[in-house]
């Protein structure tokens, strides 16, 4: 009887259990902290009714990866990984249980409830790198792919039903959703303990501003994967009309409350849908075109999107940009983690978090300006027309990208060097004796 790969298998990444336990523990603490997230913005608006303060509430949390990004990824590299995640897990799990202490006493003011959004803002600067560059060490190589998956679909689901989950919750009163979130962080404290120390290679050299900086300078020198991470926050921060949802359900396609809900959750159905069929069919040609011609379907569907006065049609194309987005995710993620050096991986993974962070809030802040000065439709139509621009622009800016067949460094090595006639597995040069 024969049997399939084991890079055929959707459940591969599972069949190690310290993958297992490191997927439990960062989906219950996406889920808990997607939780928090609305039940704060919930809590302040009640307090101030100033939408400002929650413009204040993701700019506080983003600011400490941004500031810290030289030390979180260097950390990452330097010391364990998981302890870093563990450690993080338990300051989180702390701030959250203080938000528990300030809505049971009721607040005056939403400046406590600021301090300790930094602090958790600052917890996450550090889990981020340490979390995003554990994976590779739990799984092979030929695994990750399928890891990687299964994580952006996790992530996915729990931006979807834990704002969903946070909202009830509140309905019920505010303590009740940051207890339930502190449950989850909790559970994902005991899952992240059990994960068995990985072996992590470091080379254990003194910190010097050289070291510091090196993931910045491996970004750069490795075109591939500067073209990977630059191509994605462009085209976020530019096809990027989330923030924009509220203004198309009540003035564009006349809607109430449950149309903008249908319309947050479309993106995330597709990505979900695509996470799934990627974990069972996973990318293994083409991979550098296939993210192109992603980022292509992202813009053009946002142009959709934009123009559209009709519910079906918006869905549709809001579930196209986040099936679309999650190929370009699952080949710059894959990109990111395979061809980066262990030693290196928390580093540049802090310089890829730093650019997604970016291009988000840097993506919601364009899509409202341009709305305020041109109009809503036309800011969507401009932007998405601009991700096409910049994805046929990077596709002759970074070739190399582009021709990518397999996301694997070793095996595209391998192929390179068949093709060019070097390498081992070239063939032998002619005898001329």
């Amino acid at each position: 009887m024969q049997v399939a790969p084991e890079a055929d298998d959707r459940y591969a990444a599972f069949r190690h259990r310290a993958f297992a336990l490191y997927f439990s523990s960062r989906f219950l603490s996406t889920f808990a902290l997607q939780i928090v997230s609305v039940s704060v913005g919930w809590q302040i608006y009640d307090l101030t009714r100033d939408p400002f303060d929650l413009g204040l509430v993701g700019l506080i949390q983003f600011l400490p990866a941004l500031v810290l990004i030289l030390f979180t990824g260097a950390a990452a590299d330097r010391f364990g990984r998981r302890t870093i995640m563990l450690v993080c897990e338990i300051v989180i799990a702390l701030a959250v249980a203080m938000l528990v202490l300030f809505a049971w006493r009721g607040l005056a003011s939403p400046l406590p409830i600021f301090a300790v959004l930094l602090v958790v803002g600052t917890a996450r600067a550090f889990f981020a790198p340490a979390s995003q560059s554990l994976a590779p060490n739990l799984v092979p190589a030929r695994d990750l792919p399928n890891a990687i998956a299964w994580n952006s679909t996790s992530w996915q689901t729990a931006t979807i039903v834990g704002p969903v989950a946070g909202g009830l919750l509140y309905g019920l009163g505010p303590t009740a959703p940051y207890l339930v979130a502190l449950s989850f962080l909790l559970a994902s404290i005991v899952a992240v303990s059990l994960v068995p120390p990985p072996l992590q290679r470091s080379r254990g050299q003194a910190q010097s501003w050289q070291t510091l900086m090196a993931g910045f300078g491996y970004v750069w020198k490795q075109k591939i994967v500067l073209g990977a991470i630059s191509l994605d926050m462009f085209a976020v921060l530019l096809g990027g009309a989330i923030a924009l949802m509220p203004v198309f359900a009540r003035d564009v396609l006349d809607l109430g409350p449950w149309g903008l809900g249908l319309l947050r959750a479309s993106p995330g159905i597709g990505a979900i849908a695509m996470a799934i069929l990627l974990a069972s069919r996973p990318i293994r040609r083409h991979a550098g075109r296939s993210m192109f011609i992603a980022v292509g379907v992202f813009g053009a569907a946002t142009i959709v999107f934009g123009l559209s006065k009709s519910l079906p049609l918006t869905m549709a194309a809001l579930i196209a940009m986040g099936a679309s987005d999650m190929i370009s995710v699952y080949v710059r993620q894959s990109l990111v983690q395979l061809w980066t050096p262990d030693e290196l991986r928390g580093r540049v993974s802090a310089v890829n978090m730093v650019f997604i962070g970016a291009s988000n809030e840097l993506g919601e802040f364009r899509a409202g300006v341009m709305a305020s000065l041109i109009g809503p439709v036309a800011a969507v139509v401009i932007g998405g027309a601009g991700t096409l621009a910049v994805a046929l622009g990077w596709s002759l800016g970074f070739p190399q990208l582009r021709q990518i067949q397999s996301l694997d460094k070793d095996a595209e090595d391998s192929r390179l060097a068949l093709q060019t006639g070097t390498g081992p597995g070239a063939s032998p040069a002619p005898d001329k004796t």
